[in-house]
């Protein structure tokens, strides 16, 4: 484990590097009901089978960023995907931490805080 925790600040450079956003079954069913949609046309219209052909990832737009980002903000950030909420602690990319405005923060700290789940 790393001895810092880094705190999003929601700057959206994740959300704007091209690659796989996985969602799963469960977490389809959930965006799909908070953007009030039937599951299925959710899958039609935001979501294509991942690179590896194992499952299915949100689309991206044509400059690559998430197909969820609305300027700054993300249109479901109270149920985005698991690999969202773990950036960049649990998985990121190479060169992260320079396009990334996420604070760090002394593990101990972040515990004390509540911030680590």
């Amino acid at each position: 484990m790393s001895d810092v925790w880094y705190q999003c600040d929601r700057c959206t450079a994740c959300c704007k590097w091209p690659g796989d956003v996985r969602v799963e079954s469960y977490e389809i069913e959930n965006i799909a009901k908070f953007l009030g949609m039937e599951t299925q046309a959710f899958i039609d219209d935001f979501t294509r089978l991942r690179m590896n052909r194992d499952g299915l990832s949100l689309t991206e737009k044509d400059n690559h960023e998430c197909i969820m980002l609305d300027g700054q903000d993300c249109r479901i950030n109270s149920v985005k995907p698991k690999q969202c909420r773990g950036f960049p602690n649990k998985w990121n990319f190479p060169g992260w931490q320079q396009v990334c405005n996420a604070k760090a923060i002394p593990i101990k700290k972040a515990s004390e805080l509540g911030l680590i789940k």
